[in-house]
């Protein structure tokens, strides 16, 4: 047998070596619902337990609340926050230190005392740079030493914002494009920027006939993608919508979710769709209906029964948006009411109460557990599966309205109060 030649033993150990960074990277959280937009992470070594003190890594106490989810690419994390009337962009090191802040906006508009600000919607970034939007319409780009690229007005471009509670949906990135819904009672929107130049790559004027508030939409577009297709899904005024990514044209829409025959004029959506491949799983609002889609539709498939898997007449989560895992649907409802049912037949497994108090953050999974973040700072920690078990009920004695963000081996919770890196500390 030869030995190994010395420069192939080199070669070998410098790609074992870059392997074994890689692991230990971790994996990022680059958008709201991490990389997918369908709050799975495939973390591992997360811990079910701990509490303000124990288990955490670090804390970094922030400027003010706010209600959006970090996000996380390799060692930055960014989020928004209000100062007062002064919204930031924060970037922080996963050794929980401040990198830097940018005032995107000067004006904040605080809802119903704790329910949101100006700064709700969550960042988005590619790894090179990140992009923040606040409630005011103001929207900019910004490199990872924090140099602006660019910077607007979407009110000053699109017109003035008719919404109640300020326009609060997360943009999506995909590609070159940043994609958004600006879906209120002075124009129903859908836009696709290119995320380098903030230049407008095509808008569509999204056709509806709800009314009142119903036209007020605070969910997030999210992207749908399998080898054959690919989507944009628009939620809001009454419907959900596809579009085309390449031109924003309508592909099909489903009604159904604010029945004419017994219409409630204050259905606004705030949950957003979750989108897995061959299924979109599709909330409402005020205990409404839950539909189960084939994402391959075509036309208004409202009073078709093509297109459609399963409908749930009632229970919809009010603001977190559903949760698919191995084949079940979660619904986290605003009471802590966690449902499980199966994704192809809608047939219910259970509906269990886990943590007594208001719940605005959608469910995320990783680890073999789904976290639930209640408002009071309460995270519970669930088995997935089709029987219930609760396997912790976490107090971190802060509210809170962010998602948790998972990367490198942590959790990210933000509290209205301070960041939290739930999890070791690594060397």
């Amino acid at each position: 047998m030869n030995a190994p030649r010395p420069h192939r033993i080199a070669v070998c150990f410098l790609i074992v070596t870059a392997l074994a960074g890689g692991l230990a990277r971790g994996e990022n959280w680059p958008q709201w619902r991490g990389a997918k937009l369908d709050g799975i992470s495939h973390e591992k070594g997360l811990p079910t337990e701990w509490s303000n003190t124990e288990n955490v890594a670090w804390r970094l106490e922030l400027p003010g609340p706010a209600g959006a989810t970090p996000v996380v690419w390799d060692d930055h994390i960014f989020l928004t926050s209000a100062d007062g009337d002064e919204m930031l962009l924060l970037a922080v090191s996963t050794d929980g230190e401040l990198l830097w802040k940018q005032q995107l906006a000067d004006s904040n508009k605080v809802v119903r005392g704790d329910e949101g600000n100006s700064a709700s919607p969550s960042p988005v970034t590619d790894g090179k740079h990140v992009w923040a939007m606040m409630g005011t319409g103001d929207i900019g780009c910004y490199t990872f030493d924090g140099e602006e690229v660019w910077k607007f007005n979407l009110q000053d471009r699109y017109g003035k914002f008719e919404i109640q509670f300020g326009m609060t949906s997360t943009p999506v990135l995909d590609g070159d494009r940043l994609y958004l819904q600006l879906l209120h009672s002075g124009d129903h929107l859908v836009l696709a920027l290119d995320k380098n130049t903030g230049r407008e790559v095509w808008k569509h004027h999204r056709e509806s006939d709800a009314w009142a508030e119903c036209e007020h939409s605070y969910s997030s577009p999210v992207i749908y993608r399998d080898d054959d297709t690919e989507l944009l899904l628009t939620h809001g005024c009454d419907y959900i919508v596809a579009h085309r990514l390449s031109d924003g044209e309508e592909v099909w829409r489903c009604g159904g979710l604010n029945l004419k025959s017994n219409y409630n004029p204050t259905l606004r959506f705030v949950a957003s769709p979750v989108a897995v491949p061959g299924l979109v799983i599709v909330p409402s609002a005020k205990n409404g209906p839950v539909l189960a889609l084939d994402p391959h539709a075509t036309g208004d498939i409202t009073d078709k029964q093509d297109g459609h898997l399963w409908t749930r007449d009632h229970n919809t989560p009010d603001v977190p948006s559903p949760l698919v895992v191995d084949g079940l649907v979660y619904l986290c409802r605003e009471d802590g009411t966690l449902i499980c049912m199966d994704a192809q037949t809608g047939e219910e497994y259970y509906t269990k109460r886990t943590h007594a108090d208001r719940h605005r953050a959608s469910p995320v999974y990783a680890d073999g557990k789904i976290f639930l973040t209640a408002r009071d700072g309460t995270v519970s920690v669930v088995k997935p599966g089709k029987e219930f078990e609760l396997l912790a009920s976490n107090d971190m004695t802060e509210s809170t309205s962010a998602s948790p963000a998972i990367a490198n081996g942590r959790i990210y919770l933000r509290t209205f109060d301070a960041l939290y890196a739930i999890g070791d500390k690594q060397e």
